[in-house]
């Protein structure tokens, strides 16, 4: 979402919630913040100048860098795509941090890319061009002929360069992201409707969501125009509709599609947009969705009876769910609904802080759900799949959500260790928890002089009970699960507010499958700790994402859960002296097993789902 200082028009009247800007949010000690300082290293370990080589060879300059590999090599049709990530993963960075090094980056990077784009025309482009491949592949997009996806990776570069402006103030960055726009502002014309929509079956990213947001920071409508075109009718009007024709798709194709449409909503009203972004949400996040939040298996949308034949290796693409995050902001923004940030919870907890590897900093590609499998990471700079670069993303940006605003209401819909200030309230909220592992958050406000207004804490849907006190006194809580309890008075500096949320163990069947359940703990997915024997290499150079060789290897054999679901949560206990932990007693076969959280299992064999059995001849229970 834009902040709100870059968004010069729209229509406001949609927005019954407002994200804070990256700049108030500060993350204080706790795994969101590790998390974001292994990125940090991460990011600055990179050598720009060897995201730039292709880039410059393209233009005709010269480049004594050694170029990178995996995806970014200089064969590969997706190249130049890491660098638009490495872009809005440092401009975020610089807004979540403050840390200057990454406003350099961006800086130097913006020169660079611009003068590419300056020199691109002496080797015989249109001028405005800005790639690290030639123009000729988006001749064979427009042919229809084999070719990867060049508006996928254009839209990387043309989103990092927004966040650039946006986010470092950078305006040269504007400036060559406008004069892009204006070159395929140029190639769409030449192209009839038909044309244009055939075109649009080749993955083309969020080229509507990025051009919707460039009209709303130049209030340029040729952007807004140019938005519109990139909406695919085919996948976009049968979710007007209200009509689910998502089975066999690749998923993380049409998730920035409705993420675009959902922008095109904000800046124009037009109430169809929000048909297609929420009816999609609901069937994604509610229907879709596996236990860590994540979708898809081999990249597709499957039937969602078919669940059980999907937890393979290559389930739960880490790219769905950052974008379904983002997704999940545009919808809250206009419902400030809890079950929207119950899904955004579960998601951010499992499969976004369990993405990164804590030992290295690197992201894995797929959530495998393939039981006795494990986690596959990339390599620092020799994979560079797409959900690394969004990888570097996400865990730069985890103050975005914390909390929202709508006028005198502040939103804490995340418990998450931060410091807000709310500028123009002249408040500074701390938030100090050590949740999960801890069941309490404590929020202390800080003013100037006495400020009236409305907080209103999520109370979750796994939570059991929920108790709040302000000052040490109670605060009656006449709300259900999945809902806001509101708090309003006149806060002065020092109040405090305390909020205990109990956390219970709970099963989730796995859609269209009875007797596979997955074991919870509050939002925390618990995964069973399955050793390291015969372990293979967890990095990856070139994934060759859907065939690598560790996808084939053999898995060990995972233990069943005896009983029904009642008996097997009554024979689980937590262990001794280890947080968020949890052991079976006698009802797993052939053997036990400890059970801990999604985000905490790397480097090891693990299974999310469970087959449950009714007794040790493994008759299965019927439900």
């Amino acid at each position: 979402m834009i902040p709100k200082a870059f968004e010069h028009s729209g229509h406001t009247s949609n927005m019954n919630a407002m994200p804070f800007g990256l700049t108030d949010v500060r993350l204080l000690n706790g795994p969101f913040k590790a998390a974001m300082q292994r990125d940090e290293q991460y990011l600055l370990a990179l050598d720009p100048d060897r995201l730039l080589h292709t880039f410059r060879i393209t233009a005709g300059l010269p480049s004594s860098a050694t170029p990178v590999g995996g995806w970014e090599n200089p064969q590969c049709e997706l190249r130049g795509h890491t660098l638009g990530h490495y872009l809005s993963a440092c401009a975020l960075m610089y807004a979540s941090t403050g840390n200057e090094h990454f406003k350099t980056r961006v800086d130097g990077i913006v020169t660079e890319l611009a003068t590419c784009q300056d020199a691109l025309p002496t080797q015989g482009y249109t001028p405005g061009f800005l790639s690290a491949y030639p123009e000729s592949f988006f001749d064979r997009v427009e042919r229809r002929e084999p070719v990867w996806a060049p508006y996928y990776t254009l839209h990387k570069i043309m989103a990092g360069l927004l966040d650039a402006h946006v986010h470092c103030g950078n305006q040269q960055a504007l400036e060559v992201l406008e004069k892009l726009a204006g070159w395929i502002a140029f190639r769409f014309s030449r192209l009839s409707y038909e044309q244009r929509q055939l075109m649009l079956d080749t993955e083309y990213g969020g080229m509507n969501e990025l051009l919707a947001n460039l009209y709303a920071v130049t209030g340029k409508p040729q952007h807004l125009d140019l938005a519109r075109a990139f909406n695919h009718d085919l996948v976009l009007e049968p979710l007007a509709r209200g009509e689910d024709k998502l089975d066999r798709l690749h998923a993380n194709t049409q998730i920035p599609k409705v993420i675009g449409a959902a922008r095109e909503y904000e800046v124009t009203g037009e109430a169809h947009f929000r048909k297609m972004a929420t009816f999609f949400w609901e069937r994604v996040a509610l229907f879709r969705s596996y236990a860590i939040g994540g979708n898809s298996d081999h990249e597709h949308f499957f039937p969602i009876d078919r669940f059980d034949e999907h937890l393979s290796p290559v389930a739960a693409e880490t790219c769905n769910t950052y974008n379904m995050l983002k997704l999940t902001r545009h919808l809250f923004a206009w419902e400030p609904s809890a079950r929207f940030m119950d899904f955004y919870e579960r998601a951010l907890f499992n499969h976004i802080l369990g993405s990164q590897d804590p030992s290295t900093g690197m992201m894995i590609y797929f959530g495998s759900l393939k039981p006795g499998h494990v986690k596959v990471y990339n390599t620092p700079e020799d994979s560079f799949w797409c959900c690394t670069g969004t990888g570097m993303e996400n865990h730069a940006k985890y103050g975005d959500t914390i909390y929202f605003y709508a006028d005198d209401e502040l939103f804490v819909n995340l418990f998450i260790a931060s410091e807000l200030t709310w500028q123009e309230k002249a408040l500074v909220l701390r938030q100090e928890t050590r949740f999960p592992e801890q069941d309490t958050t404590r929020l202390t406000l800080h003013c100037g002089k006495p400020v009236t207004l409305a907080l209103k804490i999520r109370y979750p849907a796994w939570a059991k009970g929920l108790s709040v006190t302000v000052n040490g006194r109670d605060v009656a809580v006449d709300c259900a699960p999945s809902s806001y309890i509101t708090v309003k008075r006149e806060w002065h500096d020092g109040d405090q507010i305390d909020v205990r949320l109990p956390m219970n163990l709970h099963l989730e069947t796995l859609p269209g499958a009875a007797n596979n359940v997955a074991v919870l703990y509050g939002p925390l997915v618990l995964a069973g700790a399955l050793g390291t024997e015969n372990l293979p290499d967890v990095y990856l150079n070139d994934m060759s994402t859907l065939t690598a060789p560790v996808n084939q290897w053999p898995v060990p054999e995972v233990p069943v859960l005896m009983g029904t679901p009642e008996e097997v949560l009554a024979k689980m206990e937590a262990v001794t002296g280890k947080a968020l932990a949890f052991q079976t007693k006698g009802n797993g076969r052939p053997h036990d097993v400890v059970l801990m959280p999604f985000y905490q299992v790397h480097h090891q064999r693990y299974t999310v789902y469970w087959e449950l059995r009714g007794d040790d001849e493994g008759t299965r229970m019927q439900f």
